[in-house]
């Protein structure tokens, strides 16, 4: 079985959550671009789903997934998403994909947020890098205070919301909770791709032919 099966595994295992009439969060990547289609393949009606990023949005609607803007929800039952890493504890690394300002909001929106994700996903200990989200104006003077652990990501384009992709590679992942207070503090980062297990409620992790879960928050 391939990683793109895995993926789609506990992708699918996720879509059985959904109940027609709620409100649910789309989250991004290659895990939920299978979600999409398992969700449409059941048929729910009265579902009002927001979508973290453009491209989330567009698969979404094509499938005939119906997706409204975010600021006509207070909050969502549900929000689904992917991770690049997990901890046993729950700690995630999210931003790959260079959305993860809006997966935080959603995922803080949700009564519920299920993590799904393929083998390889879990790790140890967190390994990084850890993605950021900066503001574009003065990012100058940002690149300069948070020093040379941090860079722009190579080929990156801006974040769904304009903002410049870079990443983490420094010293700290042994306290991600530390580490992240540390990159909020400074005034020109948006959104930094530590999420802390108190937002997280379950794990869906496909390991061959089975999905594992497991409970956090």
């Amino acid at each position: 079985m391939t990683l793109d099966d895995e993926k789609r595994l506990a992708a699918e295992a996720a879509a059985e959550l959904v109940e027609s009439g709620m409100t649910v969060g789309l989250g991004t990547g290659s895990t939920v671009a299978h979600l999409l289609p398992a969700l449409a393949r059941r048929g729910l009606t009265d579902l009002r789903c927001v979508a973290t990023s453009p491209a989330t949005e567009a698969q979404a609607r094509s499938l005939g997934i119906p997706v409204e803007e975010f600021n006509t929800l207070q909050r969502l039952d549900l929000a689904i998403d992917g991770t690049d890493e997990v901890t046993p504890d729950g700690w995630l690394i999210k931003g790959g994909g260079g959305a993860h300002l809006r997966e935080k909001i959603v995922a803080a929106a949700a009564e519920r947020f299920v993590v799904i994700a393929d083998s390889t996903k879990p790790v140890d200990a967190l390994r990084g890098p850890v993605p950021l989200e900066l503001f574009t104006f003065g990012l100058s003077s940002t690149l300069a205070r948070l020093g040379e652990d941090v860079a722009p990501r190579p080929g990156s384009p801006p974040s769904p919301d304009g903002g410049l992709i870079a990443d983490y590679r420094g010293p700290g992942l042994d306290d991600p909770a530390a580490l992240a207070a540390r990159l909020e503090a400074d005034p020109g980062v948006a959104a930094q791709g530590l999420f802390p297990p108190r937002l997280v409620s379950e794990i869906f992790v496909a390991r061959g032919g089975d999905v594992e879960r497991t409970t956090i928050g």
